[in-house]
């Protein structure tokens, strides 16, 4: 049976530290507050105080019960006043030096029986435990941030963690309310072993100006549905506190290049562009902690003079995503001619496209005079050669490269001069089926998400030979369409699988090398970060061939080890362990 703690102490008051107080402050425990000055404990006071007071007016906390809150704290200076709690939790800045003196010194002061714990997102529990003469009573509790919001406690235990303190914490973390994933001491944990080596990743693809950091932000949010942009969230993090995981979890974790702060990372922290706690990171604020965005960055106007005039579009496909395009440019005003191979694949996709809009009309998203207008709108056609007066002409046929340069050799004998060809392909190269044309620079990709009718994200992808009026072209169908467009070169996975998938991989890695269970890692990325989906979750709706696939060819163009397929992925795949739609993948769909 696991002890009762009734008295918690917690150092460091900062804006981590007051959560922490807050949340067990909030569930009924006796706190013991510490820090190293009076002006340090003030700053905790308005800390605490400020987010009980906004808790009241949003009507979350009654007045009464924020009185009692605050009622349970006891602000003091210095450890020697937890020398009576039953367990003890550090929130000090990330410097294993600064933690290991502190974890001494509770050593020296708090009752033999205290659990010590560490908050530390990145480094070794291990290191900081053998500070103490009792590394088997010390643990990790990783809350996050906000930690009266945020659900997720990752719970890390040593090799030397006696059981009872894990169960111990465990009943602790239950009784506040707060959902745990037990796992050792590695580096980053789950959460941070995953995210940050995504972050990283977006920080190099703007330093590279492979893309604007608008477009990244706005790729991840409207293409995988996250809470927030990776370079937004590198500024809420702030880039020193992620410059320390990061060669945290660099040195500590076999020193993986993708682990590797970016040169542009360093040079920012070394020039004081923190994020938003000192009003300038990878974008600029209002004023230091605000976070309100001052330089936001819009499409130029300038492209408007380029532009070509586009009418009629012509649709090759009969797939969902091409099903999916064709009433999307329909809607939107355009003539749409679809071209399928074979009457009976017309007639399915014709078939679908009206089943969609009719789908509409019952949901009170679309009117009946808006759908008769849409579908007459559309011409269906199984001859590629009515194609020679469309303006636009959007490739949705099967992902194989051979097929799509066919094709384009095609559309280059068939089209008139000036319109612009566009493939929706989600990982091939654009310029190969650029090159397969005797005019490359009209050529662009238009990377939809599916379902194209519902995703308000367009990545637009120029290759080297893209023209000007290509890419303006593009940019101002997309608008019209009423999605984002998002611009990037032409590089294996654009801007969201290129950062998609690494991550997805990574977590198969992790449930390989049996670090925590699908479960866990699911959980700490779902409460811990926000996302819609875990990875596992999310690679069983994808399709673990799928991924395989976009995970091959972005190892083969990038050559980075860190990207290599997991040999477990490869090895479910292979046994037809393919996700939702085999019935089976990381997890049983026979039954769902």
């Amino acid at each position: 049976m696991a002890r009762e703690i009734n008295t918690v102490g917690v150092v460091g008051l900062g804006t981590m530290g007051a959560g922490i107080v807050e949340v067990f402050a909030r569930n009924g425990l006796s706190v013991v507050a510490v820090e190293i000055s009076e002006a340090a404990l003030e700053r905790g006071r308005q800390n605490l105080a400020g987010s009980t007071g906004r808790a009241v007016a949003k009507g979350k906390l009654s007045q009464e019960d924020s009185d009692a809150l605050l009622a349970r704290v006891d602000f003091r200076i210095g450890l020697e006043a937890l020398s009576e709690v039953d367990f003890v939790i550090e929130a000090v800045p990330e410097h294993l030096d600064l933690k290991q003196r502190i974890f001494a010194e509770l050593d020296r002061v708090c009752a033999p029986h205290a659990i010590l714990a560490t908050n530390t997102s990145s480094l070794s529990v291990t290191e900081i435990s053998v500070a103490t003469h009792r590394p088997n009573q010390v643990i990790g509790v990783h809350f996050f941030n906000p930690a009266p919001v945020m659900r997720l406690v990752e719970i890390i235990k040593t090799v030397v963690t006696a059981p009872e303190v894990v169960e111990d914490v465990e009943a602790l973390m239950a009784r506040i309310g707060k959902t745990d994933v037990t796992i050792s001491d590695r580096a980053g944990f789950i959460a941070n072993a995953l995210l940050f080596g995504y972050l990283n990743h977006a920080v190099t693809m703007f330093e590279g100006k492979y893309a604007t950091r608008e477009d990244i932000d706005a790729a991840m949010k409207l293409g995988c549905g996250l809470p927030m942009g990776p370079l937004a969230l590198m500024d809420l993090i702030g880039l020193d506190t992620a410059y320390e995981i990061l060669d945290t979890m660099y040195r500590r974790g076999g020193r993986d290049r993708r682990h590797a702060p970016a040169p542009l990372l360093k040079q920012m922290v070394t020039a004081g562009l923190l994020g938003r706690k000192s009003g300038r990171g990878f974008y600029a604020y209002e004023k230091a902690g605000s976070p309100v965005v001052t330089d936001a960055v819009s499409k130029a106007d300038s492209e408007n003079s380029l532009q070509r005039t586009i009418t009629t579009v012509g649709v090759v496909g009969s797939g969902t995503m091409a099903t999916g395009i064709i009433e999307v440019f329909a809607k939107a005003g355009y003539e749409v001619l679809s071209v399928t191979r074979g009457a009976e694949k017309s007639a399915a996709v014709c078939e679908s496209v009206k089943t969609s809009l009719n789908k509409g009309v019952v949901r009170g998203k679309l009117s009946e005079g808006d759908r008769d207008a849409a579908v007459g709108r559309i011409t269906w056609s199984t001859n590629l050669d009515h194609l020679s007066d469309a303006d636009l002409v959007v490739e949705a046929v099967v992902e194989e490269l051979s097929v799509k340069k066919a094709l384009f050799a095609s559309l280059d004998e068939i089209c008139k001069p000036g319109v612009v060809l566009a493939t929706t392909t989600s990982s091939l190269p654009v310029i190969e089926c650029a090159m397969a044309t005797q005019r490359p620079a009209d050529v662009v990709g238009l990377h939809f998400f599916n379902p194209a009718q519902v995703m308000p994200l367009v990545e637009v992808v120029k290759t080297i030979r893209t023209s000007s009026a290509t890419l303006a072209t593009a940019n101002a169908v997309v608008a019209k369409l009423g999605k984002t467009a998002v611009g990037c070169a032409d590089r294996a996975g654009f801007i969201v699988n290129a950062l998609l998938f690494p991550y997805l991989n990574d977590a198969v890695k992790m449930l390989e090398a049996s670090y925590a269970s699908a479960d866990d890692i699911d959980a700490a990325m779902k409460l811990g970060c926000g996302y819609p989906m875990g990875p596992f979750e999310l690679l069983d709706v994808v399709g673990l061939d799928v991924s395989l696939a976009i995970q091959r060819e972005l190892y083969l163009e990038l050559r980075e080890p860190g990207f290599s397929p997991a040999p477990l992925l490869e090895h479910l795949v292979t046994a037809g362990y393919l996700g939702r739609k085999a019935g089976r993948g990381f997890r049983d769909h026979t039954h769902r």
